[in-house]
């Protein structure tokens, strides 16, 4: 066990932790002061933390080996955990909009505005060093080329190609420093002002972002259980692989199946004419040991053919059914 918690996502576990920290605090504020906003974004951090950590073990389960009764292995799990962290999500969702909705109902003077203050302050920083941390690992993972956009452009542009717990942490870690923002804002203006309502206003703003959230993560999750197809970017980069080895003319048919961080690669190869069944056999497995180099590719089946004399695979005009 300690073996797979070692693989597991390390950006949902830095979070988790991290978030179990601001929870905490926020928690012992919000019960001091009775501030709404400080309240809602206490839910927020435990909301994360809990669904953070729960991901982070699921990831670590994604990398169990394959075992008879599970040949295909444990990948998708890791797709069950983020839902399992929806659930949760949509709770507090649940939760903090209905504290909004009473506090602007009933607004009521918070007290300990610079506890409330300063605490909200260490959330935005500590939420936004684990924020950039994560876009770190969202450059690492989809291997993008900061050179060319920049690096916030690659982050936004690439984090589809990462990890299921990454994409996560990414989008949830940029409501909690939104939602820690939102809050800051809602606390001091009514300070000010001495407009309670913006109090209540600020936590319903934060329910609507965890809502926001549930929604974009849990649908790309669901369909990630299904069984996607992969992005046409992966699966070019198959089919590069493929095409690298001199005896493959074209790929026949080609399917590429992301499963959690994995893919899972279903082809048939066109050989050249001619060939012995010996030969073909020989190349059919050294066309998968050069698949299998690739950090990202957990498993492939490979059939062969002798070449049609018609190019069948185009890398610029694929199947747009495919999801891609």
């Amino acid at each position: 066990m300690w073996e797979l918690l070692k693989k597991g996502n390390t950006s949902s576990g830095v979070a988790a932790l991290g978030n179990t920290g601001l929870a905490i605090v926020k928690w012992f504020a919000a019960f001091i002061s009775g501030s709404g906003a400080m309240l809602a974004t206490a839910i927020h951090s435990t909301a994360d933390a809990l669904n953070q950590g729960m991901v982070y073990f699921g990831s670590a389960l994604a990398e169990k080996e394959p075992t008879k009764r599970f040949p295909t292995g444990f990948n998708r799990v890791v797709n069950l955990f983020v839902l399992l962290a929806v659930i949760v999500v949509s709770i507090m969702a649940y939760e903090t909009l209905h504290k909004g909705w009473e506090i602007i109902q009933h607004p009521k003077e918070s007290g300990n505005f610079w506890l409330n203050f300063t605490i909200l302050i260490i959330s935005v920083v500590v939420d936004g060093a684990v924020l950039w941390k994560v876009m770190k690992e969202v450059v690492s993972e989809s291997e993008a080329d900061t050179a060319k956009d920049g690096f916030i452009k690659s982050v936004i542009k690439n984090v589809k190609y990462s990890a299921p717990p990454t994409r996560l942490v990414f989008y949830e870690d940029i409501v909690a420093t939104l939602g820690a923002l939102v809050a800051l804002v809602a606390v001091v203006i009514a300070e000010l002002t001495g407009n309670y309502l913006v109090d209540g206003i600020g936590t319903i703003l934060i329910g609507l972002l965890l809502i926001g959230i549930a929604i974009k993560i849990g649908y790309e999750n669901t369909i990630g259980l299904v069984g996607v197809s992969a992005p046409k970017r992966v699966k070019n980069k198959v089919a590069e692989i493929i095409m690298k080895h001199p005896k493959v003319v074209d790929i026949h048919k080609l399917r590429v199946v992301q499963e959690g961080r994995q893919y899972h690669v279903e082809s048939y190869l066109e050989l050249e004419k001619g060939m012995s069944l010996a030969n073909a056999d020989d190349i059919k497995f050294e066309v998968e040991d050069m698949l299998l180099k690739d950090k990202d590719i957990d498993d492939a089946t490979l059939g062969v053919i002798e070449s049609d004399g018609k190019q069948d695979y185009q890398f610029k005009n694929q199947n747009k059914n495919e999801g891609e």
